[in-house]
């Protein structure tokens, strides 16, 4: 359900509460259509198909009324009580002196505005035009934020916080201006990168790389999954596939720290039916039983993992997530590409594939200034969780992101 109202546009900004409205032309200015996370098609298919998400958008214009920036906004509920890893006794006193202030309910979530995709780590909230200063846009961006949400009479009373995510190290130069703005920022888990080697040619070439202990690892992974049946999952095949398919995600989704927000997966029937090719949905089969898929998208240099289900009872005899690793690795390789995201989660068996950790930052302020310094005491303890990085690679040291 649609509860936002996009007429009270900002003199340089413009608003809609649907990717469908936003017209051909502005795409035009912004040539923004060919990096996915951007494109009509892959945000339409996340806006049909989560509506527990609120999705709304903001275009930004210069003096001749050329769109310079895009903005992708989504609205989530978020639950405090959801954290469950070594942040819990922290929330718990955020908590505790939230309510006696009278700023956190134990009635409601916390309503976060969120500039960027809840579903997908990376930089995928502003698209600026290339010839545009990024500083300047940026505070564009979240001075059109703060007047559309003061200029709606609901938003401005339900959010709590103004999220905006995931920055790389090196955009830090720019986006800490946030700062000025009453963000502060702090580091999540990291984007687990594979660059892919030119001289991997096939996926031979890139197990002939690594290091005897690793080699072994890998082939031993592929032995013990060898019964596995891997097969394209079609958007004909999903109908039938789905009820399986949440089970499998589900096993998975709830073994992490905390989510911002569950994926719907009936969005995959949209994702191959928009994207065709350029998203892979690939289900794992052990004896006609369904116990694992894999998903992810081809985005012009790069491949991105996706969400991923695990039947748990069977991974650690059959090695169905390593195999799952590997062919994200094999896919990349194949399709010539030169950079492989896996993600977050899981960043010590990633390393051991031969991913790094690419450093993440999110900033993020409440409405209000006396919990917006609740907030900080909080965001100062957030730490992301230490893993051992493996080095399966003989020809080269890895060197951190």
């Amino acid at each position: 359900m649609n509860i936002l109202s996009c007429n009270n546009n900002a003199p340089n900004a413009r608003y809609f509460s649907s990717i469908k409205n936003i017209p051909d032309e502005i795409y035009k200015d912004l040539q923004c259509q060919n990096n996915f996370y951007f494109n009509s098609k892959y945000l339409e298919a996340l806006e049909k198909n989560n509506s527990h998400v609120e999705f709304f958008y903001i275009v930004l214009f210069n003096d001749h009324k050329k769109a310079i920036g895009f903005s992708t906004i989504q609205i989530i509920d978020f639950y405090l009580d959801s954290v469950q890893n070594e942040m819990q006794s922290i929330v718990e006193r955020v908590k505790c002196i939230g309510r006696k202030l009278r700023v956190l309910s134990s009635e409601k979530p916390f309503k976060i505005l969120t500039c960027g995709n809840t579903f997908v780590t990376g930089e995928h909230g502003f698209f600026i035009h290339p010839n545009q200063n990024k500083k300047e846009v940026l505070k564009q961006f979240v001075s059109a934020l703060l007047h559309f949400v003061n200029h709606d009479t609901l938003l401005k009373n339900d959010i709590d916080a103004f999220m905006i995510k995931d920055f790389i190290r090196e955009s830090l130069v720019i986006t800490d201006v946030l700062h000025d703005e009453g963000y502060y920022s702090f580091k999540v888990e990291p984007n687990m990168v594979l660059e892919i080697d030119k001289d991997w040619i096939v996926f031979e070439d890139y197990l002939a790389s690594m290091r005897t202990k690793f080699r072994v690892k890998a082939k031993k992974a592929l032995k013990q999954s060898a019964n596995i049946q891997v097969k394209e999952i079609t958007q004909y095949d999903i109908e039938n596939l789905l009820p399986e398919m949440t089970r499998l995600y589900k096993k998975v989704s709830s073994s992490a720290s905390f989510n911002l927000g569950d994926f719907n997966l009936e969005t995959y029937k949209a994702l191959k039916e928009n994207l065709k090719e350029n998203y892979i949905l690939k289900g794992y089969w052990l004896e006609n039983k369904l116990v694992g898929f894999l998903s992810g998208i081809f985005n012009q240099n790069s491949l991105d993992a996706h969400f991923v289900g695990v039947d748990y009872n069977l991974n650690k005899q059959y090695a169905i997530y390593q195999k799952m690793l590997y062919d994200y690795v094999s896919m990349a390789i194949t399709k010539k590409l030169t950079i492989l995201n896996f993600g977050r989660t899981a960043s010590e068996i990633k390393s051991s594939v031969g991913a790094v950790p690419q450093e993440m930052t999110i900033y993020l302020r409440h409405k209000n200034t006396i919990p917006n310094k609740i907030l900080s005491l909080f965001l100062n303890k957030i730490k992301p969780t230490e893993f051992k990085q493996k080095y399966p690679f003989k020809d080269k040291t890895l060197i951190e992101k």
